[in-house]
């Protein structure tokens, strides 16, 4: 098995902390390269958001690049992001009310602020249009979280029961894969029904899927045809224009580790990405008092 990619924390030259980073890029089903433990399995998170986003678009043709987009957000409740959300609701004719969040600390108390807003106005919107009830549609049984089940099988050529579940920060199911097929799935997201479109949206839109801190924006503004998104405790999935996906995922959940290591990884695979090799360490003044760069 190849070493994990090692990042570190740099402070006057001294190193602060170092981060293990494990990653994994597929093409046609077959492994092109690997750092660490392809077979590493965690839960997908909110980087499962662009595969949740499938049964909504197979349901419904309607859907504009923005609202699309927001369905597969965590987002950073810009004045832009929340009105794509009301947009996405009253589409699905829901209301704030039907959202079952729960509220984010330094954001406000109602739910349409909880970075998660898009993702479930989106199964809201699902609800609507196959005549399922809004109620509880956060829950394993529901058929919404069965059609997420399902279409992450799909995706990654696995069987459903083979799929272990657990509940996500916002409440609704999360599924665990190893990075290999996590990889494998991004990499026929396009090809899947409805796949294109959900992939052009994450594209056009990456200033609503997440923040302009997060490397999976900054790896989709600086590197035409890709896509990414990032999921908690240290996962980011990407795909590229090619039908190339990868899966990286730091094993202490930190995600200021991802610049530089995707950046590494990807320059194994000819992909070049500098403005994420060497990330600032910044100080409460916004003064570079640092960096995070891989291990010479």
């Amino acid at each position: 098995m190849a070493e994990p990619i090692l990042v570190e924390v740099r402070r006057n030259g001294l190193v602060e902390a170092v981060h293990r980073v494990h990653a994994v890029a597929v093409h046609g089903g077959e492994v092109l390269e690997a750092a660490g433990d392809p077979a590493l399995t965690c839960f997908m998170r909110s980087s499962s958001k662009p595969l949740q986003a499938l049964p909504l678009v197979r349901a419904r043709d309607d859907l504009p690049e923005d609202e699309l987009a927001i369905a597969c957000a965590s987002h950073h409740d810009t004045r832009e992001q929340v009105a794509a959300v009301r947009a996405l609701l009253a589409r699905g004719e829901a209301t704030e009310d039907d959202l079952e969040l729960g509220s984010q600390e330094g954001r406000p108390p109602e739910p349409i602020h909880n970075n998660c807003s898009g993702n479930h106005a989106g199964m809201l919107a699902l609800c609507r249009t196959r005549g399922w009830r809004a109620e509880g549609y956060r829950l394993p049984e529901h058929p919404v979280q069965q059609a997420c089940l399902e279409v992450h099988a799909e995706a990654a050529e696995v069987e459903p029961d083979a799929l272990t579940t657990g509940v996500d920060g916002c409440g609704i199911v999360t599924f665990a894969l190893t990075l290999e097929r996590m990889a494998h799935a991004f990499s026929r997201l396009e090809s899947l029904p409805g796949g294109d479109r959900v992939a052009a949206a994450v594209r056009a839109r990456p200033d609503l899927v997440g923040g302009p801190d997060g490397v999976d924006f900054l790896l989709m503004r600086a590197a035409p045809g890709w896509l990414a998104k990032g999921g908690a405790e240290g996962l980011l999935c990407a795909a590229g224009p090619d039908g190339l996906g990868l899966a990286l995922k730091t094993e202490d959940a930190a995600s200021r580790a991802h610049g530089p290591a995707l950046a590494a990884f990807l320059g194994r695979l000819g992909v070049d990405v500098p403005g994420l090799a060497r990330r600032p360490v910044l100080n409460t003044r916004g003064e570079r008092v640092g960096e995070i760069v891989t291990e010479r």
